[in-house]
């Protein structure tokens, strides 16, 4: 009676052998181990050895040859040498084809290439670094880099001082993480309708029933939309994500702001004294919003942080590092499942993880948000806002400091004596006659 081997077997067996057994013995051994399990063995046994299935398949065709036992073996240390240790200058090298600032990538610490691996071998071979695809890839992977393909990330017109605004970006969100101090990546995720409507995306269903949905997307009049705000903390690798029901406001945006900081952000950094958003251009969070620099002096106040701001030029929204970082795999979790209710949105966002450890809170927010909210000169004066030399629009910081006093109205008399009547009087009946020319 045959029964199936496992790969966890077989790796405690190795585990133990291994070390009385020359380089030559151990490949000998797992043949025999893949010959002996027959069709697939020659990959259960390189996955359970943790070696490359050519090393097992050499040591398959080894048995089979027959040849004489070896009357020595590689000593320590022996083999080819890696291609860094041969080559110092191969990896800065190949840094240098993918720096961040050669593509304008805002954030060098997370940051990623659409060079192929077989291009970028080319190009370090024809500067003398003679390099395989297989090399360059195991390089990227070293120094944290993932491969994207081509997406759409530019929009509009193509600001004149878009780099530039990227390396400030950069740099700046460098020296707050080598401080350990908060990044955070914020945005307004698309609005969502909810209820029994069709959402893109496919999942895994008996064949023939498919989810059934409605055949309109009018809005529930009691479900209503969810509004997903989303905070990223690039550091921690972690999101929080408020889901509102009323309006996307700048009053919400700074509220979901605060929900993260009061409901883990401060836990994280206890000793923070200031923080650091990029934010979009636009939206609730733009750059031209009163509201939002007002909304983000009173939680400077309330928190004690010095909070700067850096917005991405208009136009590379897309190159917000939540968009790819977390909305995108919020996207990809509920993915072909109605959001049919609040709790379902919820649910859905708080579940999406990665392999790279990303983590998610959300919270519901059903509070009502004004729209329309003006914010005067006078107040907009009086915030402490401190703009910063390079483009004072995109980039300034709120200190945590109360708003100066804004000055009383002047009086009307002193605005136009000749016009000044008393306070009780009825302006209508005082108002200039122009006479008749004569």
């Amino acid at each position: 009676m045959g029964f199936e081997v496992s790969r966890e077997t077989l790796a405690a067996k190795f585990e133990t052998i291994f070390p009385h057994l020359d380089e030559r013995q151990q490949r000998l051994l797992m043949g025999a181990e893949a010959r002996a399990l027959g069709h697939g063995g020659i990959r259960l046994v390189a996955q359970a050895a943790g070696v490359r299935e050519a090393t097992v398949s050499a040591g398959v065709d080894e048995l089979d040859a027959g040849a004489e036992p070896l009357g020595r073996v590689r000593r320590p240390g022996g083999g080819r040498r890696r291609a860094v240790d041969v080559d110092p200058g191969l990896r800065p090298a190949l840094l240098a084809l993918v720096e961040p600032e050669e593509r304008g990538d805002p954030m060098s610490p997370l940051r990623w290439t659409t060079k192929s691996t077989r291009t970028l071998a080319d190009e370090l071979t024809r500067q003398g670094h003679r390099v395989g695809a297989d090399t360059v890839a195991d390089l990227l992977r070293a120094e944290h880099f993932s491969l994207r393909g081509n997406a759409k990330m530019l929009e509009g017109t193509r600001h004149p001082d878009r780099d530039s605004q990227f390396r400030y970006l950069n740099d700046t969100a460098r020296g707050y993480l080598a401080a350990g101090d908060p990044v955070i990546s914020v945005d307004t995720k698309k609005k969502e309708l909810v209820g029994q409507y069709r959402n893109a995306g496919r999942q895994w269903r008996p064949a023939g029933d498919p989810v059934k949905v409605d055949t309109h997307d009018f809005v529930d009049e009691e479900l209503g939309r969810a509004v997903p705000y989303g905070v990223y903390d690039l550091a921690a690798n972690a999101g929080w994500v408020t889901v509102g029901t009323d309006h996307d406001t700048a009053a919400f945006a700074v509220g979901a702001i605060r929900r993260w900081w009061d409901g883990g952000g401060k836990a994280a950094y206890p000793a923070a004294r200031r923080l650091l958003i990029t934010a979009d251009a636009g939206g609730s969070n733009g750059y031209r919003t009163r509201a939002w620099k007002a909304e983000l002096a009173a939680f400077a106040l309330e928190s004690g942080l010095a909070i700067t701001v850096c917005h991405f030029p208009p136009g590379t929204s897309k190159w917000n590092k939540i968009e790819h970082r977390l909305f995108a795999h919020i996207t990809m979790n509920w993915a072909g499942r109605p959001l049919t209710s609040h709790e379902v949105i919820l649910n859905s966002i708080s579940a999406t993880t990665t392999r790279t450890g990303l983590s998610v809170t959300a919270e519901l927010d059903t509070a009502s948000y004004e729209t329309g909210v003006t914010v005067s000169d006078k107040q907009m004066a009086a915030l402490p806002i401190d703009r910063h030399e390079w483009h004072g629009d995109w980039n300034y910081t709120l200190r945590p400091e109360p708003p100066a006093p804004v000055p009383d109205p002047v009086p009307f008399d002193e605005v136009s004596p000749r016009l000044a009547v008393p306070p009780d009087a009825d302006r209508h009946e005082h108002r200039p006659v122009r006479r008749p020319d004569p």
